[in-house]
C-alpha cells in the first residue's frame, strides 16, 4: 500500500501523527490476513511497533504486509514501513510492526484460518519468531489476569 502524507495527517512539526500511521499499519496488516484466511478479520491486537524515523509532510509511505504464522483461528502479520522523500529520492525504514488478525464469518463468530507453509529461510524465520511472540503473548496475559485477580483480592473485591 502507498500512502501519500498530506497536512492532514501530520502534527503542527510537520510528521506523520502515530495514530496515522497505526491506521495505515492495520489496514495493510488486515489485507495479508484476508488474502489468507479468505474470510473477514478483526485486529486482535498490535503486538509491537518500533517508530524509527520521522515520516514527513510530502513524503510517500509504502507498506508491506506478509502473514508470519497461522494458527488455528488467528494469524500473525508483519508489517514493514518506507518512507520516499519525493524530492530527493531517499528511501528509509521508518517503522516495524506486529499485529494479530482473528478470523471471523459475518456473523462474528471465530472462524478456521487455512495452515501457511513457509518457503525460504526468510519464511522460516518469520514462521519460528511468530511462535516465540505468540508464547510471550500467552505469558504477559496470564501475568495480567494475575496482577487483577491479586489487586482485586488485596481490595476485597473478585477479579473478573
Amino acid at each position: 500500500m502507498t500512502e501519500i502524507i498530506l497536512p492532514n495527517d501530520t502534527n503542527m512539526l510537520g510528521n506523520l501523527l502515530g495514530g496515522r500511521l497505526m491506521h495505515f499499519i492495520d489496514l495493510t496488516g488486515a489485507m495479508a490476513a484476508y488474502r489468507h484466511a479468505r474470510t473477514h478479520v478483526v485486529t486482535a491486537s498490535m503486538d509491537h511497533i518500533d517508530f524509527i524515523q520521522p515520516v514527513r509532510l510530502g513524503d510517500l509511505l509504502t507498506l508491506k504486509s506478509s502473514v508470519n504464522r497461522a494458527f488455528s483461528r488467528s494469524m500473525e502479520v508483519g508489517v514493514k514501513v518506507w518512507a520516499e522523500n519525493t524530492r530527493t529520492g531517499a528511501v528509509a525504514h521508518v517503522a516495524s510492526a506486529y499485529l494479530v488478525f482473528v478470523a471471523v464469518d459475518e456473523h462474528g463468530r471465530l472462524q478456521a484460518v487455512p495452515r501457511l507453509q513457509p518457503e525460504t529461510p526468510d519464511e522460516i524465520r518469520r514462521y519460528e519468531d511468530a511462535l516465540r511472540r505468540r508464547e510471550h503473548r500467552e505469558r504477559e496475559k496470564a501475568r495480567r489476569k494475575e496482577a487483577r485477580r491479586m489487586t482485586a483480592e488485596m481490595n476485597g473485591g473478585s477479579a473478573s
